[in-house]
C-alpha cells in the first residue's frame, strides 16, 4: 500500500472513530421530567372567581411528565372562601392532585384527557352545606394556538349540595408576541345543577405574561364575570366574581 493510501485510510479511520465517539457521548433524551414551581398572586382566581377574598396567595406545585404522554402533578394554594363565604370554621388550603394523558391526533392537533381532584384538607364545609372536596374529569382539544376544554364534576362541586355534574366549558388562545411575551384571551361558562341557575355564570379573562428567562415569569390578568350577587356575595364581603386586575410572579425549576 502506498504512503498516500495509508494516509487516506488513517484519516478516514480517525474521522469514523471521532464520529462514533461523539455519538456515544451525546446524552440520551430523558424519558421523563420532574419540575417544580412556586409563585405568588395578588388575588387567586379560579375560573375568574376569587378564592382568597381578593387577597394575595402563595402557591407551589410539582409536575411529572413522560415522553409517552402520561403526566401527573400536585399544586397547592392558600384559600379563604370556605371560611368567609361558606361560614365553615376550617378550610384554608387547597391541594390539587391530577393525572392525565396527552397525545397528537394530527399535525398541530392534540388532545388532553385526565382527572383532577380539588382537596381542602380539614375543611368543615359539611357542617354548613356539604364537603368542599371536588373531583372533575376533563378533556381538551388544541388546534394551533386555540384550546377548547370541558370539565365535569363527578360529585358535589365546591360545597354546593346536589351539584354533581357541574360543568365548565372554556375556550382560550395563546398568542406569542415575541420577546418572551404571551397574550391569552379566555372565555368560560360554569353551570351548577339544582341551584335554580343562581350559580351559573360566564367569565372572561385576558392575561399578559412575560418570560424573563431562568424560570422566572410574571403576569398581569384582567377578569370579568356575570356572577350573581345572590349566589356569590355574602354579608361583609363583595361578590367573588367582581371585575379585577391581578398580578403574579412564578419561578419554575
Amino acid at each position: 500500500m502506498s504512503t498516500m493510501n495509508q494516509t487516506i485510510l488513517a484519516l478516514a479511520t480517525a474521522l469514523v472513530g471521532s464520529a462514533a465517539m461523539a455519538q456515544a457521548a451525546a446524552p440520551a433524551a430523558p424519558e421523563s421530567t420532574l419540575s417544580f414551581n412556586v409563585g405568588v398572586v395578588s388575588d387567586y382566581r379560579f375560573r375568574s372567581v376569587a378564592q382568597t377574598s381578593f387577597k394575595p396567595a402563595l402557591q407551589a406545585g410539582v409536575d411529572f411528565a413522560h415522553t409517552g404522554g402520561f403526566y401527573a402533578g400536585a399544586w397547592g394554594s392558600n384559600v379563604s372562601w370556605i371560611k368567609d363565604y361558606v361560614g365553615a370554621t376550617d378550610g384554608t388550603m387547597e391541594l390539587d392532585l391530577y393525572a392525565g394523558y396527552k397525545g397528537e391526533i394530527a399535525k398541530d392537533f392534540t388532545f388532553d384527557v385526565g382527572v383532577i381532584t380539588y382537596q381542602y384538607p380539614g375543611n368543615t364545609a359539611d357542617k354548613v352545606l356539604v364537603n368542599a372536596n371536588t373531583t372533575e374529569v376533563y378533556g381538551a382539544l388544541t388546534f394551533g394556538i386555540v384550546t377548547a376544554k370541558y370539565s365535569q364534576s363527578t360529585g358535589n362541586f365546591i360545597a354546593n349540595p346536589n351539584s354533581s355534574g357541574s360543568a365548565y366549558f372554556e375556550l382560550a388562545a395563546n398568542f406569542d408576541l415575541g420577546n418572551g411575551l404571551t397574550l391569552t384571551p379566555h372565555v368560560g361558562r360554569q353551570t351548577i345543577p339544582n341551584q335554580g341557575g343562581a350559580g351559573d355564570y360566564t367569565d372572561f379573562s385576558l392575561t399578559l405574561a412575560k418570560d424573563f428567562g431562568g424560570g422566572v415569569t410574571a403576569s398581569v390578568a384582567a377578569f370579568s364575570t356575570d356572577a350573581k350577587d345572590a349566589f356569590y356575595k355574602v354579608a361583609g364581603f363583595d361578590n367573588l366574581g367582581k371585575n379585577a386586575l391581578t398580578i403574579g410572579v412564578k419561578y419554575s425549576f
